[in-house]
């Protein structure tokens, strides 16, 4: 089963990526990853992507296409793969389906998380981390059952992400919509989208994402 999961930052898609990968065996596959894999992989393909990122160009359409072509080949995916932070663009999403094709696979689900701009905002900007272990806190939702000391591991030491900023996230929600909206119809025109509710708690997420990939 091949899947791609839609949603801003702070939606939730990493979650649920995990979920599915525990449940049904699939591998998520982010392209930033899969760029730092490939260069520290080298050969001539890893070579020409740190060219490119060298000389501070984006990544062509092609190359990113030829990395996830070459990512899904291997054993571990044999179950099917969660897309995560690509396409952005119509052309990117019709590249991707004619490599899928060459192989003889296809994507199953496009799955939007919708989500409320103003309620994703502060849901990430009061979000902060234990800095020795990394569990997650918030300001309102999710605070330490005693001030200032990590329930998990006992630390008193936390830290916030420099992008977790409300100016910041708000710009990257733009720059997600504008980015997202043109391949919205497409792959609804392909009859392979569905949308689920990305404000709701993390487990009637999954609940309706399951519905999807049993429907």
């Amino acid at each position: 089963m091949n899947l791609i999961l839609l949603g801003p930052p702070g939606a939730g898609k990493g979650t649920q990526a995990r979920r599915l990968e525990e449940s049904r065996g699939l591998v998520q596959l982010s392209t930033g990853d899969m760029l730092r894999a490939l260069v520290a992989e080298g050969g001539p393909l890893g070579q020409q992507a740190k060219d490119i990122m060298a000389a501070g160009k984006l990544m062509p359409d092609s190359l990113m296409v030829e990395m996830i072509g070459e990512r899904i080949s291997k054993p571990d995916v044999s179950k099917g793969f969660i897309l995560d932070g690509f396409p952005r663009t119509v052309a990117q999403a019709t590249a991707l389906d004619t490599m899928l094709s060459e192989k003889g696979l296809k994507l199953d689900h496009v799955i939007e998380m919708q989500v409320v701009d103003d309620i994703l905002v502060d849901r990430i900007t009061g979000r902060y981390t234990c800095a020795k272990c990394g569990k997650g806190y918030h300001d309102r939702f999710e605070q330490p059952k005693v001030q200032g000391v990590c329930d998990a591991c006992g630390s008193t030491e936390f830290k916030r992400r420099a992008d977790d900023k409300a100016e910041t996230v708000s710009t990257r929600l733009e720059q997600y919509h504008q980015q997202t909206a043109p391949i919205l119809p497409y792959y609804r025109d392909r009859g392979v989208l569905k949308s689920v509710d990305g404000m709701a708690d993390i487990d009637e997420v999954t609940r309706q994402i399951e519905a999807v990939l049993a429907g």
